[in-house]
């Protein structure tokens, strides 16, 4: 995905492998903003980690387990949630599903993996 395409199109991206469970699809970014679909088996488990970001993120399908600094929530499909900068968090995925990622600023670390 080039960050100057204005138009993203699923079946001319590659999905790239996270962990055990986990892969990534970015969708788009430039400086300022990255949105990124995370798609989880059942199981699945985003490690606790933070990062500099602010992230929203979206459940398209599935349900997740959420805990954000310490705060555990339930998420099913049509859910979301928002992580400030630099707070703990992580997701176990309880049904297969996809979450839908946005992070500001861009995950830079997430383009230097390819």
């Amino acid at each position: 995905m080039n960050k100057n395409t204005a138009f993203f199109l699923t079946n001319k991206n590659d999905w790239e492998t996270v962990s055990e469970g986990i892969s990534r699809q970015i969708t788009g970014y430039n400086d300022q903003i990255m949105m990124v679909k995370v798609r989880f088996e059942k199981g699945a488990v985003g490690v606790s980690h933070h990062h500099p970001h602010t992230q929203s993120s979206y459940v398209v399908s599935g349900v997740f387990e959420i805990t954000i600094d310490g705060h555990k929530q339930r998420l099913e499909a049509g859910d979301t949630f928002l992580v400030a900068p630099e707070l703990v968090h992580e997701a176990v995925c309880i049904e297969a599903g996809v979450l839908l990622d946005v992070f500001n600023p861009l995950r830079e670390d997430f383009l230097n993996k390819k």
